[in-house]
């Protein structure tokens, strides 16, 4: 079953895991490295002039981008407001003019900067409700021209736990993603791959679900019962002989401004 994510969930459980993230995130700090590269292949210059960053978190994305580019303004959004210190500390030492803390829902906040020659966004759009409306509002952002970069995951993300509770995030095709900005924006390149990674452990598993703030899904309390049901079913579908699996789909986007 796919489930919409509960924002106030996903808001608690990003909040918990800020001191945690950059430790455990493996897999989203490599993609932050690969988006940053993709801006690169984008032509996108050493010095930026207005950049939006959506979903900055404990900063992971802020300063993989701030370690090859310079900024004009730098505007970085988060739903928690938590996010505020770890941003400031990635931006701190890096050269950027105007730096700003957008605190919110992106779907939601009224005022968004404008001019925008680029907006980024590492492992986030997942869970938004309407990509398709993000996309209108990025568009209207930024300027004829201008980048919207950004990476999420794709079907069959974290597949050992969607398979054993029968719930997932409703992740788009790599067709739906394109389809969706197709009005406003024009595709520079989009990248697909799978990351593998082993744990100890389900119990290891669920400690780095649980540092990293992924599961934003609501739903019925775990039992002890259960737990422990979980923990089995994981060990026998799952194992490797000397742990268990968690395989990552993440997918790259880059799109460009039509010139209308």
């Amino acid at each position: 079953m796919n489930l919409f994510p509960d924002k106030q969930l996903v808001g608690r459980r990003f909040g918990r895991s800020l001191h945690t993230y950059r430790r455990s995130a493996v897999i989203q700090r490599l993609m932050a490295a690969e988006l940053v590269e993709m801006i690169g292949r984008a032509g996108i210059p050493a010095h930026i002039g207005r950049v939006l960053e959506v979903g900055a978190g404990s900063g992971m994305l802020t300063s993989a981008l701030l370690s090859t580019h310079t900024a004009g303004a730098y505007f970085a959004n988060d739903l928690v407001a938590g996010s505020r210190e770890f941003v400031m500390q990635a931006i701190d030492g890096h050269q950027v003019g105007e730096c700003r803390f957008l605190h919110g829902d992106i779907e939601s906040i009224e005022a968004l900067p404008g001019e925008l020659d680029l907006v980024v966004s590492n492992a986030t759009v997942q869970w938004l409700h309407d990509l398709g409306a993000f996309f209108g509002r990025m568009g209207a952002a930024l300027r004829p021209g201008g980048v919207l970069a950004f990476s999420t995951f794709g079907s069959g993300n974290m597949q050992e736990i969607a398979r054993l509770e029968a719930v997932s995030l409703p992740y788009l095709t790599v067709a739906e993603i394109e389809a969706l900005a197709g009005e406003s924006f024009e595709k520079v390149g989009i990248i697909e791959e799978e990351r593998r990674l082993e744990f100890a452990s389900p119990e290891s598993v669920l400690l780095h679900i649980r540092e990293t703030g992924v599961n934003g899904l609501a739903g019925d309390p775990w039992t002890r019962v259960r737990y422990e049901q979980f923990l089995r079913r994981y060990r026998a579908s799952y194992s490797t002989g000397t742990g268990v699996t968690l395989t990552y789909r993440p997918v790259y986007c880059c799109f460009k401004k039509r010139d209308l």
